[in-house]
């Protein structure tokens, strides 16, 4: 039918596993904090969630700027050892800058850029994120004609905001004319789905289907998808 004229992606976990990526950038930023100021008491994973928990109680907007939370929680570290406000708030901007940099130390996996670019001659790309890692800041942003973050449009995945936004951005376009391709069953998949949209899940590592709905079409290895996208187009 040849019906696709959009399609739209996640980040983290389907491009690039993220993961390993966020704990080393995260230890580096650390230790660098560590030099700068001397030792901090950064607690347990627990105590993070808690203190995330209450900062998003407090601003609600922190739910989807994960920029500004990673921000206060290092103003929170920060307060008891750095006194001055503008000294604070310097080290705050450079750590940041650090972190955000090392976050996009990542390693695509086998077979996204040449997949990426061969679909970009027949269809408008598009990148839709509740992270923050920009996809323009790789040769593979070339191909694509869009980027959504979760602060462009207030929101996450998988509600509405960023699949509307998406179809704002390519303009005349209906839902069934969109395909999108994640990791997340619920964040990507779910929240194509109950708008109508195709989609694909990204399933690298073999996971269980556990939503309460029929398995989508799976996609294990980037190598496959052209192929498997192009199964999709044709199909009524």
């Amino acid at each position: 039918m040849n019906n696709i004229k959009l399609i739209t992606f996640d980040l983290d976990d389907t491009f690039w596993d993220i993961g390993p990526v966020i704990i080393k950038a995260e230890k580096e930023t650390r230790a660098w904090l560590h030099e700068k100021v001397g030792e901090i008491q950064w607690g347990s994973m627990s105590d993070f969630l808690e203190y995330r928990k209450e900062l998003i109680e407090k601003d609600p907007s922190l739910e989807w700027d994960i920029s500004l939370l990673r921000r206060e929680i290092y103003n929170k570290k920060l307060k008891g050892i750095v006194s001055d406000e503008n000294e604070r708030k310097n080290i705050i901007d450079e750590a940041y800058k650090m972190f955000l940099e090392k976050r996009h130390a990542v390693t695509f996996y086998d077979g996204v850029y040449d997949s990426i670019k061969k679909l970009s001659s027949s269809y408008s790309l598009g990148v839709l994120t509740n992270g923050n890692a920009d996809i323009f800041k790789f040769e593979i942003g070339q191909f694509f004609n869009f980027s959504i973050n979760s602060k462009d449009v207030k929101d996450n995945k998988p509600n509405m905001p960023h699949f509307t936004k998406a179809m704002e951005e390519h303009g005349s376009i209906s839902f069934k004319e969109v395909l999108h391709i994640g990791d997340h069953q619920i964040n990507d998949v779910y929240g194509a789905q109950q708008l109508g949209i195709k989609a694909i899940w990204f399933n690298r590592k073999n996971d269980e289907w556990k939503l309460d709905t029929d398995q989508p079409e799976t996609l294990y290895n980037w190598e496959d998808s052209v192929d498997l996208i192009e199964k999709i187009n044709e199909s009524k």
